[in-house]
């Protein structure tokens, strides 16, 4: 239920800041793509491309997470946890003109990628105005887009998308043909922002307009192309040029605001996190815990505590009524993982841990200053409440310069090297969450990390990695990037079906909890309403770039 609720608030949020930015005499009542092409607002149209890209790509990045243990996942079985529906809304704000929901996102305009990048296109070869750059952002988002959901489903609708009147039920293309067909789009892409367009008084949420950045971009989706379908020498090719994603300042992302109301622009983890009745979501045990045990400077950003102690943790007494599992002797299949209790009031919950909701919203941890905007842990243990800290003026994550730098870890031959981009990715992921911390204007900065203990985190860490060899070392890598990761954990699941690493990751509370999921089940209203697409019978079926073992042998933690 908090997980629904979650994608609610985001959609919403869209939502209204899409009726905010109209702009025309158009019916606020009617959606644009049940007009004529040439009579919708090309810039409605370009915020409702950017608004369906952002909600995805929240859902994208929490589903991610929680497979990963970024997050934590409510649920013991993953077949049950990940039902058919799963990618419903995902889907339908890539392809659909309507929604079958009828939610408040799409209640009074189409959001559907692809309709509307096509009326974009009608649009632009009807009128006398140039909107070329709306045409590349729709291209841009929506070839990402694409890659994504063939990550997480194994096949996507491409060659026959967006013509119902043609193709009422489009079949499902192979993954390698999405692939091909998005780095295409995205070359199109790349045409038309190099010849420096206008903006038309559109609305660019990511970079301003600024065609530049945008190149940078379509180059960093590439690089992720091909560090996931193991085409090195691609890669290889894209870092010589050096136009892509490298300086924090270049982040793509999507900012918050801090607006509760008429519209509520705030990221959604802190509507749900600092309300009147305390804290909804819980907080990921194995990365607590992994992030507490190395004194990692990040944590007090991305943590808040209401607690000093935890029920059940070391020279702490149990409480069966707050912290049910505290009471619990762990499994066998635990051992050598925390369990339950996280020491120093840390308090989450473990992976797959499907207790009901005890009255804890003003004990458990809370989503801290980065990247949701909340509080900053100054270890005054205060409760959380509406509009502190930030007031949710966070980002999403989505393509960050510390991702390239594990990637070329990732992609490096010796380990020389990849210490050295293990180090530059620390270097940046610590630097930006730090900037976060004046968010919170009450709190107390002065236990914030100083300059030498980050130097000291990260000497240690690049020290312990050099140290190291085989899987101890890919392990200290994988974990750094999952760290990094936190907030927007899309690639997270990518990395793990490619790489199985790391192998530190928490176990499921279930001993037997089904195989790790190796793609997601079509969309439930897909199946339903396309006679040319049969539903999976279950987890296991591997996309076209995870060529690993099946499982349950891989990954190692199921």
């Amino acid at each position: 239920m908090k997980k629904i609720i979650k994608y609610i608030t985001v959609v919403f949020t869209a939502g209204v800041l899409l009726n905010s930015c109209e702009t025309t005499d158009l019916d606020l009542r009617t959606s644009p793509n049940d007009l004529a092409a040439d009579q919708a607002d090309p810039n409605l149209l370009l915020n409702s491309i950017q608004l369906a890209y952002v909600a995805n790509m929240y859902e994208i990045n929490d589903i991610g997470s929680e497979l990963t243990r970024i997050d934590y996942m409510n649920g013991r079985n993953y077949f049950n946890t990940y039902p058919g529906d799963t990618f419903d809304d995902i889907w339908e704000r890539l392809y659909s003109s309507t929604d079958g929901n009828n939610d408040v996102f799409t209640n009074t305009v189409d959001l559907g990628i692809f309709p509307n990048v096509e009326n974009l296109k009608t649009i632009d070869a009807e009128s006398d105005t140039d909107f070329s750059f709306h045409i590349a952002v729709g291209q841009t988002l929506k070839a990402h887009m694409l890659l994504l959901v063939t990550d997480y489903l194994g096949k996507a609708t491409l060659s026959q998308a967006g013509n119902p009147a043609e193709f009422p039920a489009p079949l499902l293309d192979d993954g390698q043909d999405v692939y091909a067909g998005a780095l295409a789009l995205l070359t199109e892409a790349e045409a038309l922002f190099a010849a420096d367009p206008a903006l038309q008084g559109g609305v660019d949420f990511f970079y301003g307009g600024d065609t530049e950045n945008w190149i940078k971009l379509i180059n960093t989706i590439r690089l992720k192309a091909a560090v996931t379908t193991g085409d090195t020498s691609t890669f290889n090719s894209i870092i010589a040029g050096g136009d892509y994603i490298a300086e924090t300042a270049d982040d793509f992302q999507w900012q918050y605001g801090t607006r509760e109301l008429q519209p509520d622009t705030r990221h959604p983890d802190y509507n749900d996190d600092y309300t009147s009745s305390g804290a909804n979501l819980y907080q990921n045990n194995w990365l607590m815990n992994n992030m507490l045990v190395k004194n990692d400077p990040r944590i007090r950003y991305y943590f808040y505590r209401q607690e000093s102690e935890t029920p059940g943790a070391q020279d702490v007494p149990p409480n069966e009524e707050l912290l049910a599992c505290s009471l619990a002797i762990p499994p066998a299949h635990y051992e050598g993982f925390v369990y339950c209790s996280v020491d120093n009031g840390y308090w989450g919950r473990s992976h797959g841990n499907n207790e009901g909701g005890p009255p804890d919203g003003f004990q458990k941890t809370a989503a801290g200053v980065y990247p949701a905007g909340g509080r900053f842990d100054d270890s005054s243990f205060d409760v959380v409440g509406l509009g502190l800290g930030g007031g949710g003026g966070g980002i999403e994550p989505i393509i960050l310069a510390s991702y390239v730098d594990f990637w070329q870890a990732e992609v490096a031959t010796s380990a020389a090297v990849k210490a050295t981009f293990l180090e530059a990715g620390m270097t940046k992921s610590i630097a930006k969450v730090q900037s976060f911390g004046s968010l919170d204007s009450g709190a107390d900065l002065s236990v914030a990390p100083s300059d030498e203990d980050v130097t000291t985190y990260i000497e240690g860490i690049v020290a312990d990695f050099e140290a190291a060899s085989g899987d101890d070392q890919t392990n200290i890598l994988s974990e750094q990037y999952w760290i990094a990761l936190y907030g927007g954990g899309v690639e997270a699941y990518n990395y793990y079906r490619r790489t199985g690493f790391p192998t530190t990751l928490a176990p499921n509370w279930e001993l037997n909890p089904g195989s790790f999921p190796r793609s997601f089940l079509y969309p439930q209203t897909e199946v339903i309403t396309n006679s040319n697409v049969s539903q999976k019978s279950d987890l296991s079926t591997q996309v076209f770039w995870d060529t690993n073992p099946a499982g349950p042998a891989f990954p190692s933690a199921n």
